[in-house]
């Protein structure tokens, strides 16, 4: 089964130096799933001031800047793993580096009929070239 592992934590946790070290320490324990079977998808967000919301209102879609709600934990990165049971995804859970500064929610992902192969995704372009 597939767990979705939502990784928030208050974005001014990390310093600049032990984000750049949970960066490389991601990446090898990515590499480390990926040798298990494990590894789906895993990527780092930009921070909430980079952030756009779409949002209804009386029926029209408004667009504003930044996230949707004020929270003192933002939603920082994710990890997409398979895992035999919610078990052995909470073991992974407890191993990822960025779940030192805040809180992983794990949560398991539908499988629905009808959605189109997912396609790879270029990780390393910014986002305003995608």
């Amino acid at each position: 089964m597939q767990y979705m592992m939502l990784i928030y934590l208050k974005e001014d946790a990390p310093t600049d130096t032990q984000r750049t070290k949970c960066y490389e320490d991601s990446a090898a324990f990515a590499r480390q799933l990926d040798l298990k079977g494990q590894y789906i998808m895993s990527a780092p967000l930009h921070p909430t001031s980079m952030a756009t919301s779409v949002r209804a209102v009386e029926g029209r879609r408004v667009v504003t800047d930044g996230p949707f709600a004020e929270t003192r934990e933002q939603l920082g990165g994710f990890f997409l793993i398979d895992a035999a049971n919610l078990d052995e995804a909470i073991e992974v859970a407890r191993q990822l580096p960025a779940g030192q500064w805040g809180t992983v929610e794990i949560r398991p992902v539908m499988e629905i009929s009808g959605l189109p192969v997912a396609r790879p995704v270029d990780l390393t372009a910014s986002p305003s070239t995608q």
